[in-house]
């Protein structure tokens, strides 16, 4: 097997998990549909993967990776419709939309930016490093709740299935910015993977009931 034919099964398999994982929000968006509330879920999952995707979306076009455009096209789209739906349900409206007034202030600041920017080289540096850090973030989001869980070693509030897949997703786009030789796709993968390593390790320090797993798939 050629590193061609390598990059594009990883391109395949990295894309068909990644929308995958995007489609896990409608799981919490049907359930909010149905309890006609947010309740206490937070709004910015949704709203800084929609700021991320778009980000990534941009990045794509600029090193003309097909698979990076296709993945971040649904997701971006995705996002955006369960922001929609988590605003209609939302018993915090002024959060959601501080937010995502934030969120589009920062796209568009970013896009105008690289646009103006002469030199094609410094404005893909500069989109990358953006990307990364909106991407590190996204993946840091959770970090509250891993301190909630260790100070109580539960491990019931933590989503097994979704977890893990972001750590396969991680792992994969990992291989693929190190096929492509992308620092800005590696790094915030890699830092993907360790976090969510460190999730996947609290399942084993602090395991739970069989009742809890149950819950996942609620």
């Amino acid at each position: 097997m050629t590193m061609e034919d390598l990059k594009d099964v990883v391109a395949t398999t990295a894309s068909i998990s990644t929308i995958l994982q995007f489609l896990s929000g409608t799981l919490i968006c049907l359930k909010i549909v149905r309890n006609k509330s947010s309740g206490d879920i937070s709004s910015f999952p949704f709203v800084s993967g929609c700021l991320s995707t778009s980000l990534w979306l941009r990045y794509g076009f600029f090193i003309n990776e097909r698979s990076i455009i296709l993945v971040n096209t649904i997701g971006a789209s995705l996002f955006f419709a369960y922001v929609i739906t988590f605003f209609i349900y939302s018993i915090k409206k002024s959060v959601v939309i501080r937010q995502g007034v934030s969120c589009c202030f920062l796209l568009v600041a970013t896009l105008l930016y690289v646009e103006n920017k002469e030199n094609f080289e410094e404005a893909k540096k500069c989109l990358g490093i953006v990307c990364c850090v909106v991407t590190i973030l996204f993946f840091a989001a959770p970090l509250a709740s891993l301190l909630h869980v260790i100070k109580m070693k539960n491990s019931e509030s933590l989503p097994f299935p979704i977890i893990f897949a972001s750590f396969v997703v991680s792992m994969q786009w990992l291989i693929y910015g190190y096929i492509l030789k992308d620092t800005f796709i590696q790094i915030p993968n890699f830092l993907g993977c360790i976090l969510s390593a460190f999730q996947l390790s609290l399942f084993c320090f602090y395991p739970k009931s069989p009742k809890g797993y149950a819950n996942d798939f609620i």
